[in-house]
């Protein structure tokens, strides 16, 4: 019994010392950030009130730089 514990705690000890697909993991999660993050913009430029609003504070901003101040 005591034999089947051990090993077993020594395979658990291995697979949590395992780092393999550890950057792959990494790279969906900036992946699905990015995803969420277009997705948010996109909908906020479809024609919403808050596209709106966005799309207003861009061209007064784009408007002060072209004018100088």
């Amino acid at each position: 019994m005591n034999g089947i514990y051990a090993k077993t705690l020594n395979k658990f000890a291995e697979f949590k010392r395992d780092e393999r697909g550890s950057q792959t993991l990494e790279w969906i999660g900036i992946a699905a950030v990015i995803v969420i993050l277009v997705g948010v913009v996109s909908k906020a430029f479809s024609g919403g009130e808050f596209g709106q609003t966005l799309v207003k504070k861009f061209e007064e901003l784009i408007e002060d730089i072209g004018s100088g101040g």
